[in-house]
């Protein structure tokens, strides 16, 4: 760490926001702001136009409408310290390294995120000769409180959780906003001309709205962390954290979860803030049943993480971490069910949603998910790469977890998670409510042979 007052306000550094869009409880940002004398914020935006092996986009208009409006308002927070945010298009180590050149820095702070692509992204700014700053700083827990260490992380989800709560392992409390920003490097404005993106306007992108259980489109469901901090208000202001747990399964409506994962996965909102407010509800009204299963929400979403800091590159093979052989595929079916074109009609009104409105309650991706890999006989890797594409909720490591568990070849103990149609008609849409509201009429279905 650079001390001398004049040595450290020569310094140029770079500051790259990942699924972090907030300034507070942003402890990367804070060691950026204490360290550097210039500091240039940058959002790097991956070529929307590439596809996956699946044939794919990487990401559908509704998350890119979501993140959008998600950086305005962080850009909004920065302007109200003098700053400003810098967005570009392309390959980040490639653009960071070009953007570091041209304003004489040599470290980029960033947000840790252990997954293989953005592990990539950082080894390669590494080779290039930048020094590169990422704290963990994504999960509500410090790997570092845990009472083992993330190599010897529980087998079972269970098994993590209680020794968690045995131990009495609490959340730090949440960073405030940093005091003072530095200045912008003097050749900003060179450098916007250059390399800013101005965001293509997207069009028919929330024709959904009013049947949409998270409406992106109206102000108090915008990305970033203005819309997230006034939600968290909101949702712990009333009575419907104590009424969570029956509620959770609901299929549609805006009050049947607690709708923070969009934010939480771009970064508006930390797991911390979350915590805190919970902590306080609970202080003032009461802890229940539901309340704390809030609390297990956010420890299942620890826990993929730790999985990630456990396992890395090995979550992403075709066996997972089974000893499962190469998962079966057929494109035609995959193509069917990505088009809500399959047999069953449960499946394809969550399929219809899904695209709709690039939102879809969790009952409804287990179920659709299990219908992938059980039923249709598809890669659940595929799935994964569609989901990636379509909710506005990605995370990657919650994405990968899941799609893991449900294809059994995860942690879990059973071989895979297969959800009986039937019954979850039976328990979740007994009235066909669901599916009538998102029916699909006139496409040809896939048949199972």
């Amino acid at each position: 760490m650079i001390t001398d007052p004049a040595a450290r306000s020569a310094q140029t550094h770079i500051y790259w926001f990942r699924n972090d869009l907030r300034l507070e409880d942003n402890p990367a940002l804070r060691q950026a702001c204490q360290r550097a004398g210039h500091l240039l914020f940058v959002y790097c935006h991956r070529s929307v136009s590439v596809a996956t092996r699946w044939n794919v986009p990487r990401t559908s208009p509704h998350r890119q409408h979501f993140l959008r409006s998600g950086l305005a308002d962080l850009a909004t927070q920065l302007a109200s310290y003098g700053s400003q945010l810098l967005e570009v298009e392309g390959d980040p180590a490639k653009v960071l390294l070009a953007l570091a050149h041209f304003i004489g820095a040599t470290t980029i702070h960033c947000e840790e995120i252990a997954a293989p692509e953005e592990q990539g992204d950082l080894a390669a700014l590494r080779a290039a000769g930048l020094t590169v700053e990422a704290l963990w700083q994504s999960s509500l827990l410090d790997p570092a409180a845990l009472p083992f260490p993330c190599a010897a992380l529980p087998e079972v989800f269970t098994h993590f959780r209680i020794l968690v709560e045995r131990e009495q392992v609490a959340p730090s409390a949440p960073l405030a906003r940093p005091t003072t920003i530095p200045p912008l490097p003097p050749a900003f404005e060179a450098l916007a001309e250059t390399w800013a993106v101005v965001p293509d306007v997207l069009q028919d992108v929330h024709l959904a709205t009013a049947r949409s259980s998270f409406p992106y489109a109206l102000p108090a469901f915008y990305g970033g962390p203005s819309a997230a901090a006034e939600h968290l208000r909101q949702y712990f202001g009333g009575e419907l954290a104590h009424t969570y747990k029956l509620s959770r399964n609901g299929l549609t409506g805006v009050d049947y979860s607690t709708k923070f994962s969009p934010w939480l996965a771009c970064g508006a909102l930390s797991a911390r803030v979350v915590c805190a407010a919970l902590r306080q509800f609970e202080a003032e009204h009461g802890a229940n049943d539901s309340t704390y299963w809030i609390w297990f929400e956010l420890m299942w979403r620890d826990y993929f993480r730790f999985l990630h800091l456990q396992h890395g590159g090995a979550l992403y093979r075709a066996q997972g971490l089974s000893s499962l052989g190469q998962p079966s595929h057929d494109a035609h079916r995959f193509e069917a069910w990505c088009q809500a074109r399959t047999s069953e009609p449960l499946v394809n009104a969550g399929m219809t949603e899904l695209s709709a409105t690039g939102y879809l309650s969790n009952r409804l991706r287990q179920i659709v998910a299990s219908y992938l890999v059980h039923d249709l006989g598809c890669d659940w890797r595929a799935g994964a790469a569609w989901f990636e594409a379509q909710l506005i909720d990605y995370d990657v490591y919650s994405n990968q977890g899941n799609w893991l568990y449900i294809a059994g070849r995860g942690t879990d103990p059973r071989n895979g998670r297969r959800f009986k149609l039937q019954k979850q008609m039976r328990d979740h849409d007994p009235d066909g409510a669901y599916r009538r509201l998102w029916a699909t009429q006139g496409t040809a279905q896939v048949e199972l042979k």
